[in-house]
C-alpha cells in the first residue's frame, strides 16, 4: 500500500472515533440545552399566572392559541408537606386545540395563598419529541460526516500527494536505476529538508556506485590485457621445459600439473577480458545471425566433443528466425548455453532445444535439485563445482543478453533444467 493511501486511512478511522464520541455529546447537549430553555419559559409562565393569582387579577385565557396549558387544584398541608415545591416532567398531555395528544414538558408549583391555603400549579408546554429529535440529529450527522469525510480525504490525499511527489520521484529513479547505464539525477525541486537530504544521499551513493564500478571494470580489463602476456610466456617455457629429456616421471607430472592451472588462468583472463569488452560495448559490428544454423552448427561441435557421454540433442524448429548482433557474440552466447547443458548433464542424459520466432529454449536432464535463480547469473557462482569451469559461462551469457536487450531465465521443471532466452 502507498504511504499516502496509508497516512489517508489512519486519519480516516481516528476521524470516525472523534466524530462518532462528538455526535454522542452533541445529541446529549442539544437536548439538555431544549429542556433549559423549556424550563425557563414554563417558570415564567407559572410566575406569571401565580402573581395574578395571589392578586386576585384574572389570569389568562387556558385557549390563547400557544399550546401552553395550566390548572390550579387546592391540594392539603400534608401533601404539599410531602412533595416539593417545584417539580418538571414530561409525560403526553392532550392538545385540545389540535384533538391530539403530543410531548409536553410538565411544571407543578405549590403555593399558598393569604389564608394559608395550598395550591398546585400544572403548567404543560408542548415540546419536540425526543425520538424525532434523534432521528434528526443522527440523519444530519451522517451526512454531515459522509460529506466532511469526503472533503477531508480528498484534500488530504491532494496535499500528501503533492507534498509526497518528491518521494515518488526518488523511488522511480532508484526503480530504473542500473549500474551499467548512464544515471539521470532525478529532477525534485523541494523546499522540505529531509527529502533533499534523501535526494542529496541518493545522487551521491549512485555516482561512488558507478565509480567504483567504472574502476572495477578498468582494473579488470587492464589486468587481464597486461596478463596475456606473462601468462602466454610462462605456458611457453614450461612446454620447453617439459620436453627435457634429463626430466623424471615426477617432475614432469608436476610440470603438467603448473601447465594445467596456468591454462585454467589462461581462460579465466580470456573470459574476464571479454566481459569487460562486452560492457564497454566493445563489439559494435552487427551482422545478420542465422539463429537455426547457428544453433545445429555449435550442437553438432559439441556432441562430437562429448560422444563418449551418449547424450542425445533434439532440435524443435517452428520456422528460420534472424537476428542482429555481433557475430563473436552470438556463437559465444549460443555456445555457452549449449556447452552448459552438456557440462551439467549426466551420461546417457538428454537435451531438447525449441526454436520460435520470439525465443528459444534449452532443456537439458541433470541434478535432481533447482539451481539457485536468483544467482545462478553472478559472476563464479557454481552449485556444483566442475573441473575447468571459471563460473564465468552464465555471467557472460547474461551480459551479452543484456547488451542486445534479451531476456534469459532459469526454471526447474519435472526434473530438468530449463534456460529460455526471449528475443522480444
Amino acid at each position: 500500500m502507498k504511504l499516502v493511501y496509508r497516512i489517508t486511512s489512519r486519519i480516516s478511522v481516528a476521524l470516525l472515533v472523534v466524530m462518532a464520541v462528538w455526535a454522542t455529546l452533541f445529541y446529549f447537549i442539544i437536548v439538555e440545552e431544549i429542556n433549559d430553555e423549556t424550563d425557563d419559559s414554563l417558570e415564567d409562565y407559572s410566575e406569571y399566572i401565580i402573581t395574578r393569582a395571589l392578586a386576585g387579577e384574572p389570569l389568562p385565557s387556558k385557549d390563547n392559541g400557544t399550546n401552553n396549558s395550566y390548572h390550579i387544584e387546592e391540594v392539603t398541608p400534608e401533601y404539599a408537606a410531602q412533595n416539593p415545591s417545584i417539580r418538571y416532567h414530561g409525560e403526553m398531555v392532550y392538545i385540545q386545540s389540535q384533538g391530539e395528544t403530543e410531548p409536553a414538558r410538565i411544571l407543578k408549583t405549590i403555593f399558598s395563598d393569604s389564608a394559608n391555603k395550598y395550591h398546585e400549579l400544572t403548567v404543560s408546554i408542548p415540546t419536540i419529541e425526543k425520538s424525532d429529535l434523534q432521528e434528526a440529529i443522527l440523519h444530519w450527522i451522517i451526512f454531515l460526516y459522509l460529506g466532511l469525510l469526503v472533503v477531508i480525504i480528498g484534500l488530504n490525499w491532494i496535499i500528501l500527494q503533492r507534498n509526497f511527489n518528491p518521494l515518488y520521484k526518488l523511488l522511480n529513479c532508484l526503480n530504473a536505476f542500473s549500474i551499467e547505464k548512464k544515471f539521470s539525477e532525478p529532477d525534485i525541486h523541494t523546499k522540505t529538508m529531509e527529502f533533499q537530504k534523501l535526494n542529496d544521499t541518493v545522487v551521491r551513493s549512485a555516482r561512488r556506485n558507478i565509480e567504483t564500478y567504472e574502476q572495477q571494470k578498468s582494473f579488470i580489463g587492464h589486468a587481464s590485457h597486461e596478463l596475456q602476456t606473462p601468462l602466454a610466456i610462462c605456458l611457453n617455457r614450461l612446454e620447453m621445459l617439459a620436453e627435457d629429456p634429463g626430466l623424471t616421471e615426477k617432475q614432469l607430472e608436476e610440470i603438467l600439473k603448473t601447465k594445467q592451472s596456468l591454462d585454467f588462468a589462461v581462460k579465466l583472463n580470456k573470459t574476464l577480458l571479454l566481459l569487460t569488452k562486452i560492457e564497454n560495448n566493445q563489439f559494435p559490428d552487427k551482422k545478420e545471425i542465422q539463429v537455426n544454423e547457428l544453433v545445429k552448427k555449435l550442437a553438432n561441435d559439441y556432441s562430437e566433443v562429448y560422444a563418449n557421454r551418449n547424450i542425445p540433442i533434439t532440435i524443435n524448429e517452428e520456422r528460420p528466425v534472424k537476428i542482429e548482433m555481433n557475430e563473436t557474440l552470438a556463437s559465444v552466447l549460443f555456445g555457452n548455453l549449449l556447452k552448459n547443458a552438456f557440462v551439467h548433464n549426466h551420461d546417457n542424459g538428454s537435451i531438447d532445444i525449441s526454436i520460435t520466432n520470439t525465443s528459444i529454449s534449452i532443456v537439458n536432464t541433470g541434478s535432481g535439485e533447482s539451481l539457485n535463480s536468483d544467482l545462478i547469473f553472478n559472476r563464479f557462482y557454481q552449485a556444483s563445482k566442475k573441473d575447468g569451469s571459471t563460473g564465468l559461462g552464465l555471467a557472460l551469457t547474461k551480459s551479452v543478453c543484456s547488451l542486445y536487450g534479451m531476456d534469459i531465465r532459469y526454471r526447474f521443471s519435472d526434473g530438468k533444467h530449463i534456460f529460455s532466452l526471449s528475443f522480444h
